[in-house]
């Protein structure tokens, strides 16, 4: 066994060990249908912390032909499929982290070089007759090889994008390691010596003009999944038995982590912070602390116009449309707000609906991390309304019309370049930013619906909360004592199935020609 050629099973035999494993090896049957297709060449983007290199170290475990992982796999999976054994060690194995060699290099160029020179080592070592001294690129060595002994291999990268996340105006580095890789994986002899080619990254494969540079790969991003959605992170059935072992509130959890929503898989969790809340019982921002701040917050604070409309829109519960194909696939090549919302995207700070072409916060996680970066950013006036969010909840649930009414025009007179009012959805934004903290309270859902129509905001207590459930009803330059009827005529309450006790029913209306909100509260029997 080696260090990159044939490096061995230990690194998954590590994560199969750990008190939490979920069983991803069905991702093997797909890479299995693809060996020595057109189709062999995958690039699976996914944010920090969401399983990439779990997933790399289990297919060298898989194909490496120098250790025997038949006992490994043989309780998983994949081992159910009838190829398994035929493809089970059998391959020579290149397992190439790129951060490692980041780690050990001065420069970008240098990172380049060393994954050659020292790839290229090892090889000579195992195959002497192949792999000459003067040999110093690695996608010849591999030719030679190939042309030796007939081997092929399966060559997978983890990290390939770090070049270009963290050497990222160092262009020179990035053009020599991008014709690296088109060595590897694109030019005509690769196709001979390639049985696999499997790279993971944050970021999809970097564009020139409109078309990748690796155009032959296929791509499996946070933005379009495809059939491999359910390895993106840990699927809805997966977290439901984990809270039945570890005896967790299925709906907190849900709260915390879900909101990665694709065309295939409707429900997908943050992985890494899913074990950690098990493994700790409580819920609580871990993927986030292992990011920084002020690189959310340098992105939220780029000066594009509707920039910041987008981001305090979403804030406040709402969706924002964006076109994600104009985005380079770097972190430099910015042009727009669109780029900026779908490189967050793929760091996982927002879920994409591929169908709706919108964008939103998935989860309270992400929510937290919106506000730090928000804090930093000094955007005092969107704080303002949410620190004041406690108090309008306090006279809400007391009846107070009046203050209710006066604070709702505070924030909406503090956000008015941003959330401007033109219907019914916009001042649903406002009335989301300015009961912001209730969500520590209550279940908050936008257009529930109830039989006879689509209640506009719902407040549901949580568990162990001494709140009323309210139902909120807006109007747009109408009357707010009309709002009131609505709610009363329709039956909104009865929605509501599993709560039982009184409901405050809350009206809002904008006017229009004196610019100011109505409020009207009453208390009833669901």
């Amino acid at each position: 066994m080696g260090i990159y050629l044939n490096p061995g099973n230990e690194g998954f035999k590590s994560a199969v060990r750990s008190k939490i494993y979920i069983d991803k090896t069905g991702l093997l049957e797909y890479t299995n249908s693809v060996l020595d297709t057109e189709q062999r060449y995958i690039c699976v983007s996914r944010p920090r912390r969401f399983g990439k290199s779990i997933a790399a170290e289990m297919l060298v475990a898989y194909y490496d032909k120098c250790c025997d992982s038949k006992e490994l796999f043989g309780g998983l999976k994949i081992a159910k499929y009838k190829d398994f054994a035929k493809h089970l060690n059998q391959y020579d194995v290149l397992h190439i982290d790129v951060n490692y060699f980041r780690g050990q290099s001065a420069t970008g160029m240098e990172t380049v070089d060393n994954i050659q020179r020292l790839v290229i080592e090892e090889l000579r070592e195992n195959y002497p007759e192949g792999v000459s001294t003067a040999d110093c690129k690695l996608p010849v060595v591999l030719t030679k090889i190939n042309q030796k002994y007939g081997i092929k291999f399966v060559v997978i990268i983890d990290e390939w994008d770090a070049i270009f996340r963290e050497n990222k105006n160092d262009e020179t580095a990035q053009k020599e390691y991008i014709t690296l890789l088109r060595g590897l994986f694109k030019d005509a002899p690769s196709k001979k010596f390639l049985k696999l080619g499997y790279l993971t990254g944050i970021l999809p494969i970097k564009k020139y003009g409109t078309e990748s540079a690796l155009n032959n790969f296929d791509e499996f991003t946070m933005t379009n999944p495809r059939t491999l959605s359910e390895y993106v992170g840990f699927t809805e059935e997966e977290v439901v038995e984990l809270c039945k072992e570890y005896n967790m509130d299925f709906e907190e959890i849900k709260r915390w982590y879900d909101g990665y929503s694709f065309e295939q898989t409707k429900h997908i969790y943050n992985p890494n912070s899913v074990v950690k809340s098990m493994l700790d019982g409580e819920c609580n921002n871990y993927w986030t602390s292992t990011e920084t701040y002020e690189s959310l917050k340098n992105y939220i604070s780029m000066n594009f116009d509707g920039l910041k409309d987008s981001v305090i829109e979403m804030i406040a519960g709402g969706r924002c449309k964006i076109d994600t194909n104009t985005f380079e696939n770097d972190m430099v090549s910015f042009q727009s707000k669109d780029d900026v919302l779908t490189v967050l995207v793929h760091l996982g700070y927002l879920a994409y609906n591929k169908k709706t072409q919108e964008v939103s916060i998935p989860n309270e996680e992400i929510r937290a991390a919106f506000i730090r970066a928000i804090k930093k950013s000094n955007w005092n006036y969107v704080i303002e309304s949410i620190v004041a969010s406690d108090e309008l909840l306090k006279a809400t649930c007391h009846g107070d019309e009046e203050t209710v009414a006066q604070g709702i025009d505070k924030v909406h007179e503090a956000n008015t370049s941003i959330l401007n009012y033109n219907n019914e959805n916009s001042l649903s934004c406002v009335i989301s930013l300015a009961y912001y903290n209730a969500i520590n309270e209550y279940t908050i859902v936008r257009e529930l619906p109830t039989g006879k129509g689509y209640a506009d905001v719902v407040f549901l207590p949580r568990k162990g909360s001494d709140k009323l459930a309210m139902v909120v009803e807006l109007k747009w330059n109408q009357s707010e004592q009309g709002a009131i009827e609505q709610i009363k005529k329709k039956e909104y309450g009865k929605a509501l199935a599993e709560y039982s006790g009184n409901l405050l029913l809350v009206g809002i209306n904008y006017d229009k020609k004196s610019k100011k909100h109505g409020c009207v509260i009453e208390t009833c029997e669901k």
